[in-house]
């Protein structure tokens, strides 16, 4: 059966309400927590998919719509994470432009 793909949301929200939650003490420490744990998640996904094609290429799974699901899942996964990464650096710039 085809599972839920709620897992591409939460990749986002997770890190977002890990960042939320940092903003007392030890911020910095959480947010990098945060941040590797969004990283290692949509390395497992993509890591799902490579099992998926291999599998299909081997023969052992005929089910191409179960690998095409995975590979589309591990390509909105990595995008999510690649705009998260681009609106950070943008904030990043825009804070170093500030004047003190």
């Amino acid at each position: 059966m085809v599972d839920a793909i709620k897992g591409i949301g939460t990749v986002a929200s997770h890190g977002a309400a890990q960042a939320a939650k940092a903003a007392g003490t030890g911020a910095a420490q959480s947010f990098a927590n945060a941040l590797k744990d969004s990283i290692s998640k949509v390395n497992d996904i993509q890591k799902e998919a490579d099992v998926a094609i291999e599998a299909l290429a081997k023969g052992e799974s005929k089910n191409i719509h179960d690998t095409m699901i995975a590979v589309e899942k591990a390509s909105l996964t990595f995008n999510m994470m690649l705009q998260v990464r681009n609106k950070l650096l943008a904030a990043y710039e825009e804070v170093m432009r500030m004047q003190v």
